[in-house]
């Protein structure tokens, strides 16, 4: 069953629209074919009834009200951003900025407890937490893949999941810290914003936010809408490589969190990525003479790198479409 959302309020770049959502406890094959159409749709969607327990949502969120709530100077021990670790308002190596402050760490628990002694006074507590968390996201972002693989009917089910269950998975994760602004004049029609237009470059995002709203997505006409917040489900995000893979079908749909509200915001961002030396390309299963191939092959560490090297607003994608003369790209 998919459910509307409230209806947010209109304004002459936003749209009042119903959000996806979708009961993970229905039965499995209605399931599947709704989560394609709104990844067809919209790239986007909620899940209820997902599995992962308030207990393990609100350690790792207690984790990080305790960080951001610390003075700077203890913050800035785990930074500087480079790219994991404490990062305040810049975004990226290229000049893109937010209102906003992050922790950003790679899901390997080697380097989850190296970075835990910087960031916490109680590094196995942290540890503990954040890899709790990114073992509850990891088999919900997996199980929300295997039923995209049985929606399409691809002949492997599993063709995006093993991605993120391979041990040398790239996947990161991110809690983001929007602070409370008491005065939003003089920052333009939207407010500031906190963390500017995008679209991930993973397989598949997954978000969970506090009670603030600031979330919004933007539609193929490319009006934005904003995503009511609810602290019991998860927001899903189809990300470029997912887009990649699908051949176009799946859209990586591009997003941005305005920093608005007279309350923080915070979010958690588990982003599902392959390792690094895995290959994207187009599936099989979907093309053919009727839809050839929109993309070129490219290994995850190729795509990271273009990441890395353009501005946040920036379509990555571009760069790795199939072309007539079958260079490579250059990066």
């Amino acid at each position: 069953m998919v459910v509307p959302s409230p209806s947010p309020i209109r304004n002459k770049k936003t749209k009042a629209v119903g959000i996806p959502v979708i009961d993970l406890s229905l039965n499995r094959s209605a399931i599947a074919e709704l989560i394609v159409n709104a990844c067809q749709d919209y790239g986007f969607f909620k899940v209820v009834n997902h599995g992962v327990s308030k207990e393990i949502i609100g350690r790792l969120e207690g984790e990080g009200v305790s960080f951001f709530a610390k003075p700077s100077s203890e913050k800035q021990k785990a930074g500087p951003a480079g790219p994991f670790g404490y990062g305040c308002k810049n975004i990226g190596f290229n000049g893109d900025m937010g209102e906003l402050e992050y922790l950003l760490l790679h899901t390997n628990p080697v380097s989850i407890s190296e970075r835990s002694k910087s960031i916490s006074n109680d590094p196995t507590k942290f540890s503990c937490a954040v890899n709790d968390y990114i073992e509850g996201l990891r088999e919900l972002c997996c199980e929300i893949l295997e039923l995209i693989g049985e929606g399409l009917w691809l002949q492997d089910k599993t063709v995006f999941s093993r991605l993120i269950r391979d041990v040398d998975n790239d996947s990161v994760i991110r809690v983001n810290h929007y602070p409370a602004v008491k005065d939003v004049k003089g920052w333009g029609p939207c407010g500031p914003i906190g963390f500017g237009e995008h679209s991930d470059p993973q397989i598949l995002t997954i978000l969970r936010s506090n009670d603030v709203p600031g979330l919004q997505i933007r539609l193929r006409d490319g009006l934005w809408v904003p995503v009511p917040p609810d602290p019991t489900d998860f927001c899903v995000f189809v990300g470029d490589a997912l887009e990649a893979m699908t051949n176009g079908r799946m859209i990586s749909v591009r997003h941005r969190a305005l920093a608005n509200s007279e309350k923080a915001r915070l979010s958690m961002m588990y982003f599902g990525a392959p390792p690094l030396n895995a290959w994207i390309s187009p599936l099989p299963d979907m093309v053919s003479s009727q839809k050839p191939s929109l993309y070129k092959p490219f290994s995850w560490g190729e795509y990271k790198k273009a990441a890395y090297s353009l501005r946040l607003g920036d379509n990555r994608l571009d760069l790795f479409k199939a072309n007539t003369n079958g260079d490579k790209v250059e990066l």
